[in-house]
């Protein structure tokens, strides 16, 4: 969720011709990724959860490749955000073993 504020502040700053496109489909994979985790978690059974997760993990790939896309036609971009969508990741996808091992 620390990660949402962080965009969502980051995106405020984007050109309102963005509004409804890039800035939107940003806050959107943003918020999509603790909102799956906390929708699995609230579901019966590893599989369940463990879907959710996988869905949270394609919102992380989507919200990188919006955020390169963002750098390259120059808005405002900054490293820490990837860095944390890595760690995201990491974290996800070791949730993800973990419950495959039950």
């Amino acid at each position: 969720m620390e990660l949402v504020t962080s965009i969502y502040t980051l995106t405020k700053d984007y050109p309102k011709e963005e509004l409804y496109g890039l800035t939107t489909q940003i806050r959107r994979s943003a918020v999509s990724i603790p909102s799956n985790i906390a929708e699995g978690a609230a579901r019966r059974g590893a599989k369940e959860f463990t879907h959710f997760l996988y869905v949270a993990l394609g919102s992380c790939a989507e919200l990188d490749t919006q955020l390169s896309i963002a750098k390259n036609l120059g808005y405002p971009s900054e490293d820490e955000y990837i860095n944390q969508l890595v760690r995201i990741r990491f974290m996800l996808l070791g949730l993800i073993k973990n419950l495959n091992k039950s």
